[in-house]
């Protein structure tokens, strides 16, 4: 069995403030207030007090990622011997759960032997944002079946992670179950045949490995999310419903770590609506407007390529100083061919 690592960086690196918007590294006291404490002062952060408080949310943060694999397999042991699923059969992948018109995608993708992409793009809406591309994926009653069953999880006793450091609500589906009998195959089957012909330069024909979450948007929760860029290679994310106005995506410029963050960048902006997915580059930085009325829920799912995150870690641009964890980790590994796509 595959061992899956993360890089040191993700106990010092990219850590959110979302009451100042700001993404820090944190080494120690010192460090933090002499790389941030002019921007955190022009952002209301004017007190000592107030810098104490960041200090200690950043060290919660950073205990709570050096304790991730443990605290899954925790929450996942309690909630495979407590937790009894809405709709069991939902869990295991099956092909009448997929859109007529994404089945043909992928088998249009699989046939295709020529350098011509000209039957793919007839099957697929390219958008204006550059490499973003969406196309229907789930039936609409699988994903009124899927957001039953995480309504149901919702209302349980069980444990439940916290999706990533931008989002507070939300389900881990690896916990929950999904990982085995429906992402991976998902992936391996049927996106990879998409995206090896859609991203060849960014690992598109090698993602081994994926973090998947549904994220959840409503009034007096999280109800937007703020411009950044995923740990990811490639990025699939499903609008499943409920019904909501307002938080349309939008799409700004590649991140780039040597360049200073263009702050007259024009975004794109792209209405999703159920059962369709966006695809795009991981590093393509993003956003998500403000709801203004109902429920949202979004697949996302963050796939990784171990060629390619072996050579340069996505977070920190450096060679990737391996920790082993549990799981599929952030998707590094320990072989030895790379392909290299790192910006420097």
């Amino acid at each position: 069995m595959m061992t899956y690592y993360v890089c040191r960086c993700l106990f010092s690196n990219n850590i959110f403030l979302k009451q100042y918007n700001l993404h820090v590294t944190y080494k120690d006291e010192e460090q933090f207030k002499h790389d941030y404490l002019q921007i955190l002062r022009k952002r209301g952060c004017n007190t000592e007090e107030k810098i104490q408080e960041a200090c200690g949310e950043i060290q919660r943060e950073i205990s709570r990622r050096r304790h991730l694999g443990e605290e899954s397999l925790r929450r996942k042991d309690i909630i495979s011997s407590h937790y009894v699923p809405l709709h069991p059969e939902i869990y295991h992948l099956k092909e009448e759960y997929l859109a007529s018109e994404f089945l043909a995608l992928v088998q249009a993708c699989k046939a295709n032997k020529s350098a011509s992409l000209e039957e793919i793009f007839d099957r697929i809406k390219v958008e204006k944002a550059e490499r973003v591309y969406t196309f229907p994926i789930f039936t609409e009653e699988f994903c009124r079946l899927f957001v039953e069953e995480l309504s149901h999880f919702e209302d349980s006793d069980c444990p439940k992670g916290r999706p990533n450091t931008m989002n507070k609500y939300g389900v881990l589906l690896n916990e929950l179950g999904f990982d085995e009998d429906f992402l991976t195959p998902l992936r391996e089957h049927y996106i990879a045949a998409i995206t090896s012909l859609m991203y060849p330069d960014w690992g598109g024909a090698s993602l081994d490995s994926h973090k998947a979450f549904v994220v959840k948007y409503k009034l007096g929760q999280d109800t937007d999310l703020n411009y950044h860029y995923d740990n990811a290679e490639i990025t699939l994310n499903v609008s499943l419903g409920k019904t909501f106005t307002g938080g349309e995506l939008y799409f700004g410029d590649m991140f780039r770590p040597r360049e200073t963050s263009n702050q007259n960048a024009r975004f794109t902006e792209i209405s999703h609506v159920p059962s369709i997915a966006l695809l795009h580059r991981g590093q393509h930085r993003h956003g998500a407007s403000p709801i203004t009325s109902g429920e949202r829920y979004n697949l996302i799912i963050w796939m990784r390529s171990s060629a390619v995150r072996n050579a340069c870690c996505p977070m920190c641009f450096e060679e990737p100083d391996l920790v082993p964890t549990v799981g599929f980790g952030d998707g590094f590994t320990k072989q030895t061919e790379t392909v290299d796509v790192c910006i420097v």
